[in-house]
């Protein structure tokens, strides 16, 4: 296959991003007829579909490696102008990151203060489950994101950030009512808060109790927000596993109490980016490492802080 053409490739990001032909058009200030035709030149030139023709597009799996393409040409050709003297007029930079919503309500803003402020930067912060975030990485969608996964999506780095701790907890009225005779089988059947259907972070640590034989139980009261997640299971909805830093409060004012001493959850959190030798992208992933390494468990774990038990 020779060189994809750039006139097409940065046509088919258009589209992508537009989420319609016409709107591509409009945007590359020619003809929908021209955006059309530069697109089946490129599923021609590559033998591949890139696009489905949905209403908006979106991108075949195909058609996500040259989008994610088109994005980090764009970026490489920024950061040439700005080494040029010529991106004055371009504005700040925009560094799109993928994260969890306990990372975004914990610890994760703390790290985009350190970033320099100079040159300016503009973060871009897609909300997604931990387990999710790479497909946000490829589909070009983000430059970056805190993921639970190991495994680098093509054209990324990854590294480890630390470990998330979650703590079982419930109120002491609920722990009174549901919880009465064996824990593992109590939290089977007992009310539950969930973040969402893909939330699998309950069900994880009963079969942990129950040797993989049960989930959570099928009550299942839905709070999409880290902060409305901690404030359902402190309103007596359910019990749930809340991040350590939102929970350890809770537990010494005598709010919440734990239900499995010793027995914390812990996450893994990887950040996966770009290979990209960009310096906004690269501040970014500094600041964040750094950040993590205060604020997250390291390999191993470590008591947590003023809970006797915890291992």
């Amino acid at each position: 296959m020779e060189e994809l053409p750039l006139d097409q490739v940065r046509t088919l990001l258009a589209v992508v991003d537009e989420g319609t032909f016409d709107a591509a058009a409009a945007v590359l200030h020619v003809t929908p007829s021209a955006v059309s035709q530069r697109v089946k030149a490129l599923e021609q030139r590559t033998g591949r579909v890139l696009l489905m023709r949905t209403k908006p597009v979106r991108a075949t799996e195909s058609g996500e490696v040259v989008v994610r393409f088109a994005r980090q040409l764009a970026r490489l050709e920024r950061d040439a102008r700005v080494e040029l003297g010529l991106a004055a007029e371009q504005g700040p930079e925009r560094v799109p990151v993928a994260v969890n919503a306990d990372s975004l309500a914990t610890w994760f803003l703390t790290a985009l203060t350190r970033v320099p402020r100079e040159p300016p930067v503009c973060f871009e912060l897609h909300r997604e489950d931990e387990a999710h975030t790479t497909a946000l990485l490829r589909e070009g969608q983000v430059m970056a994101a805190v993921t639970s996964s190991p495994h680098p999506v093509a054209g990324c780095t990854v590294r480890l950030l630390g470990l998330a701790r979650y703590l079982a907890v419930a109120t002491p009225e609920f722990a009174t009512r549901h919880l009465t005779g064996s824990l593992a089988e109590d939290l089977a059947e007992a009310p539950t808060v969930v973040f969402d259907r893909r939330d699998e972070l309950q069900d994880a640590f009963v079969r942990s109790l129950t040797r993989g034989r049960s989930g959570a139980g099928r009550i299942r009261h839905m709070v999409p927000a880290s902060d409305g997640f901690r404030d359902a299971v402190v309103a007596g909805l359910g019990w749930g596993l809340v991040p350590e830093p939102q929970a350890v409060p809770l537990l010494r004012a005598g709010r919440l109490v734990e239900l499995a001493p010793g027995r914390p959850l812990d996450v893994p959190l990887y950040w996966q980016q770009w290979k990209l030798d960009s310096p906004a992208l690269s501040s970014v992933a500094e600041a964040v490492a750094a950040v993590a390494a205060e604020a997250l468990l390291p390999r191993g774990g470590r008591a947590a802080p003023g809970l006797p038990g915890l291992a």
